[in-house]
């Protein structure tokens, strides 16, 4: 292995435990709060510490370089994701069995992998289909459990 896919492994397995670990914290800490609080902090939080970040190294003036078209996309995503989809996954943890809620959500890679081939016409490789059936299959396992 070369030092690219030493540093690959180490930061996938280090976002591994990050994402691991925090459905965790977020089920203890939405014992006490609403989802939409509990999301609201979490994106407060990272909006403060991601412009205190772009303000001291000076890379502030990057937002300025930003098209229209690329803060509608990331907006929406924000949205969708960041908003929408926190907010139904917290009110579901927040009631819900943390190990069936987590890894049936973490397969969110079968809807983009389906949008991806039928939106952005991407290849449909057998590994591809392969992989849809495996997380399928995963599904119904943990819903089953």
């Amino acid at each position: 292995m070369n030092y690219q896919e030493v540093m690959s492994f180490v930061l996938l397995f280090v976002t591994m435990l990050l994402w691991g670990a925090t459905p965790l914290f977020e089920k203890i800490g939405l014992k006490d709060v609403t989802p939409l609080t509990g999301v609201l902090i979490r994106s407060a939080a990272i909006t403060v510490i991601l412009l205190i970040v772009y303000v001291c190294s000076g890379r502030i003036h990057e937002l300025t370089k930003v098209s229209l078209k690329g803060y509608a996309l990331f907006t929406a995503s924000g949205v969708m994701a960041g908003l929408v989809g926190m907010w139904t996954y917290f009110y579901l943890l927040r009631s819900g069995m943390t190990s069936k809620i987590v890894p049936i959500a973490a397969s969110y890679p079968l809807i983009t992998a389906i949008l991806s081939i039928a939106v952005l016409g991407e290849a449909v490789t057998p590994q591809r289909v392969i992989g849809i059936i495996m997380t399928i299959a995963g599904i119904i396992l943990i819903k089953l459990s």
